[in-house]
């Protein structure tokens, strides 16, 4: 992912001044990442190993996101919104 697009997407999900690392900031920058190469493995469907690391970023960000809804609901709720994610 390249600088631009990644500082952005932190800038846009960060909770204060200096977070880089909340588990929003994590959510956000794993749902780039994720789609990304969902459209790579569109077209190089025989890509395993790929697809490996995407099942791999998808539990992590599954992880991340139970984190957030156990301790913050709310929160929980517009990171949603926010990313178009469903649950």
């Amino acid at each position: 992912m390249s600088t631009p697009v990644k500082s952005e997407i932190i800038s846009q999900f960060k909770a204060h001044e200096s977070d880089t690392g909340s588990s929003e900031v994590q959510i956000a920058l794993l749902t780039a990442r994720i789609n990304h190469l969902t459209e790579h493995l569109r077209s190089h469907r025989k890509d395993f190993h790929s697809r490996r690391g995407l099942l791999q970023m998808a539990s992590r960000r599954r992880k991340l996101l139970d984190y957030v809804k156990r301790h913050d609901l709310s929160k929980y709720n517009e990171i949603l919104v926010k990313l178009s994610l469903r649950k």
